[in-house]
This record gives structure tokens, C-alpha cells and sequence, in this order.
């Protein structure tokens, strides 16, 4: 397959979330420069958003990243290893993925790998992130990918926002202990602990479970978290700041269950993921989301034909009825070779109450 969840990229990922303890031990020690410039052309516009933007944009299918690994053989199949790695924006060369983002914000972390597993320390994804990237055929775009749209993309303009995403507390965790386990017939399970650092409040921290099988054409995932401490700017809301239309920054804690699966038929890849979420609010239950995603593809000549489709249901004390938010992407990506490819990219998306939005995109990603 040569769509964003291909048997490379969903090794690569399994790597990243610290699944390399069963691996061969390294040879010595080396560090490796990697990363992926990706950049894009077209007209973009979220549901809720003022205006159409037409745009030189940085990140259309993965947000451009640069940085180092390294690992050390320690002996008796004991290792060390390390990420460096942060965002950059493409068009206009400025570090991080927004303003004031921190350098390495993608990771920073040191773990000690091997036959009892890995246990990894410092910043680094957060739990519900691996599984919303992998089970969906956009994988990492924050621009087209629908699930990913949902699950941590806001619309409308910043402190009023017209929508706030499903998953509180940031694409990446900060103060991250990590302990996955060794694989077990394809199936791996990693506990998270985030510690909020917060003078007197022991309570306010992140805890999570995930989980990943993969063997053959059927990849399966699931993670729960209970989010109570905002990333990576800690004090601040842990969904949104917004007050107004919407009071999301009285949201305090987070509790979200996901299940995502993928079966890959040769002559066409599935994908599906369902999630839940509950917001509390000083004690008490303000907000729920349910959103459930689907998507296919289909190799076509060089490339895919990606198909991807989210539908969210809002409701809660907070907003006083139900609400829905549905976002479709329809797109083609072509393979120039194994590290560079082309790709066109059609998106709709519609929040209950405001008129369907549309984007358009014609983008180059490489990887190195």
C-alpha cells in the first residue's frame, strides 16, 4: 500500500511509541538526522472559520519535523536511546508548529530498552496520538485528516472559538514517563504517566493506557486517559481557552476511551475508529463527544486514492443541545519514489448551524 498507514510508516510509528524492545541490539552506537518537509498550495477554510485563506502552507499531510535518534548497545541486550526532534513551518521558516511552541515540542526524551521492555522519559506523543494517526488514510495530516481535524484541531478565531477539538491535553505529552511492554505475538501495551508539576496539587497530572496489535493485515488499537493538566504550556485549559460563545476553559478533566482498527485487503485498505470523551466542569459532567470515523485506500497506478470521513456529536450542560460536526476528505496521493510524493487533496467540513466549508490543496512531502 502506499497510503499514510503503509507497513514502513506503521513500523516507523511503532518505533516512535517506543517499540523496539524485542529488536537485535545495536551494533555500537550512532545517531541518525531525520525528518520531513512537507509544503502545499490552496484554499482552506474549516466550518466555523471567517473567511477563506488562500494559502503557501507548510504541512498538509505531515507537519514538517527535523531531528536526531541515537542509541547506545549497553550490553547483556540492554540499550540507551534518545529523541531529539521539533516542528518547523515550511513557508516561512519559523521554528515550532504555531508561535511561542517550544524547539523540540515533537519530542525530547531518553529511554532504557530491553528484554523486559522500554521505559522512556520526557516529552514525547501522547497516548490517544499514535492511534488517531494510524487508523485513519491521512495518517498525521492536521490539515485534511478528519479524524485528526476532530480530535485536535479548534475552528474559528483563538479565544472564540466555534468548536473545540475531542482530545484535551495536546498531541504530545511533556513531563512523560513511558513503560511499554515486549511484544507478545504482535501485541504491545504501554502505560503513561504525565506529571503536572504543580506545587501542592499532586492530583493534577495525566494518566493513560495504550495499546497496539499489529500482525498481518490486521492492525488493531485502543487507549483510555484521564486528562486533568494542559500541554505544553501547564496552567493553562487543558481543551481551549475560550470563554465565549462556549465556556470550554472551565473544563478541568477529561476522561476518553478509543478503539481504531485497520484491515489492509491488498486491493483496498480499511479503516475505522471509535471514540468516546467526557468533560467535567468543577465536579461535574459539562460536556460529551462521541465521534466515529471511516476511510479506505485504494492503490491507483503510483499512488492511493484516499477516502476519509469523521462525524462528532457534541452535547452537554455547556452548550445546552446537541451539536454535530462532519468533515470529509477525498484525495489522491501520488509516489514520485520511496521518500517523495505528490498529493491533491479535497476536504468539506460542516458544524451544526453553519454553512459547509471547503479546502483545497496541491502539496510535495519529503522525507528524509
Amino acid at each position: 500500500m502506499t497510503d499514510a498507514t503503509s507497513p514502513r510508516r506503521l513500523r516507523l510509528a511503532i518505533f516512535l511509541s517506543g517499540a523496539l524492545s524485542g529488536a537485535p541490539a545495536f551494533a555500537q552506537s550512532h545517531v541518525t538526522v531525520m525528518g520531513g518537509v512537507d509544503a502545499f498550495a490552496g484554499s482552506l477554510k474549516n466550518s466555523g472559520d471567517p473567511v477563506h485563506q488562500t494559502v503557501v502552507g507548510s504541512g498538509g499531510m505531515t507537519t514538517s519535523w527535523f531531528g536526531f535518534k541515537g542509541a547506545e548497545d549497553l550490553g547483556g541486550g540492554l540499550r540507551a536511546e534518545f529523541f531529539l526532534t521539533g516542528f518547523f513551518q515550511t513557508d516561512t521558516g519559523a521554528s515550532g508548529r504555531f508561535g511561542g511552541d517550544n524547539m523540540f515540542s515533537r519530542d525530547a526524551n531518553v529511554a532504557l530498552a530491553g528484554s523486559l521492555g522500554r521505559l522512556q522519559f520526557g516529552r514525547a506523543s501522547a497516548p490517544s496520538f499514535l492511534p488517531n494517526i494510524l487508523f485513519n488514510p491521512f495518517g498525521d495530516s492536521f490539515t485534511f485528516s478528519p479524524l485528526v481535524l476532530h480530535s485536535y484541531v479548534p475552528t474559528g478565531r483563538f479565544g472564540a472559538r466555534t468548536w473545540a477539538p475531542t482530545n484535551a491535553g495536546d498531541s504530545g505529552w511533556s513531563n512523560h514517563l513511558v513503560y511499554t511492554t515486549p511484544s507478545w505475538n504482535g501485541l504491545r501495551a504501554s502505560l503513561h504517566f504525565q506529571a503536572g508539576e504543580k506545587a501542592g496539587q499532586s492530583n493534577k497530572n495525566n494518566l493513560a493506557i495504550s495499546t497496539l496489535y499489529s500482525k498481518g493485515p490486521l492492525a488493531v488499537s485502543a487507549f483510555a486517559h484521564r486528562v486533568r493538566d494542559s500541554n505544553p504550556n501547564p496552567g493553562g485549559a487543558i481543551l481551549d481557552v475560550t470563554r465565549a460563545p462556549v465556556n470550554y476553559a472551565a473544563i478541568d478533566e477529561q476522561r476518553a476511551w478509543f478503539l481504531g482498527a485497520t484491515y489492509d485487503f491488498r486491493l483496498l485498505k480499511l479503516y475505522g475508529t471509535w471514540q468516546r470523551t467526557v468533560d467535567d466542569a468543577a465536579g461535574s459532567e459539562a460536556l460529551r463527544d462521541r465521534t466515529a470515523s471511516a476511510g479506505v485506500a485504494i492503490p491507483a497506478g503510483p499512488g492511493a486514492i484516499l477516502f476519509g470521513v469523521a462525524d462528532t456529536r457534541r452535547s452537554g450542560r455547556l452548550i445546552g443541545d446537541t451539536r454535530s460536526r462532519r468533515t470529509a476528505s477525498l484525495g489522491y496521493d501520488y509516489r514520485l519514489s520511496k521518500r517523495t510524493d505528490l498529493y491533491t487533496v479535497a476536504m468539506g467540513d460542516r458544524i451544526t448551524a453553519l454553512p459547509t466549508a471547503m479546502s483545497y490543496a496541491l502539496g510535495v512531502r519529503h522525507s528524509f
